[in-house]
This record gives C-alpha cells, sequence and structure tokens, in this order.
C-alpha cells in the first residue's frame, strides 16, 4: 500500500509540474491539465492541487506501516 501511495504521489506531482511548467513557460504541453477540455480556465490552479495532492499522498506513504 505504501508503494502505492508513493506511485501515486509521484503521478501527481509531475502531472502538477508539468502543468505548471506549461502555463508559466509555455512548454512541455503534456500533462493532463492541458488534455481535458473541463479544465480551460483552471489550469493553474488544478496544477497547483495535484501538487498539494502529491505531497499528501507522500505523508500518507510515509505514515502507513512497511509491514
Amino acid at each position: 500500500m505504501k508503494q502505492l501511495l508513493e506511485f501515486l504521489g509521484f503521478i501527481a506531482l509531475v502531472q502538477g509540474s508539468g502543468g505548471l511548467v506549461y502555463e508559466l513557460t509555455g512548454k512541455l504541453k503534456w500533462g493532463v491539465t492541458q488534455r481535458w477540455s473541463t479544465l480551460d480556465g483552471y489550469e493553474i490552479y488544478v496544477s497547483i492541487a495535484l501538487i498539494v495532492l502529491a505531497f499528501a499522498l507522500f505523508a500518507a506513504a510515509e505514515s502507513r506501516r512497511s509491514g
């Protein structure tokens, strides 16, 4: 379970930071926030929320016992 939470946190961190990089620089248009048309106008907020979610998943994974 700990490894699953860490994997999901990593995916959320990559997608969130990729979305922020695109919104701030216009490069790296490969994230999920640019692909969904329902997020138009909210890409920065969704990217920040994904980064926060990633840190929450990392914290949850750290609090889990490995055994």
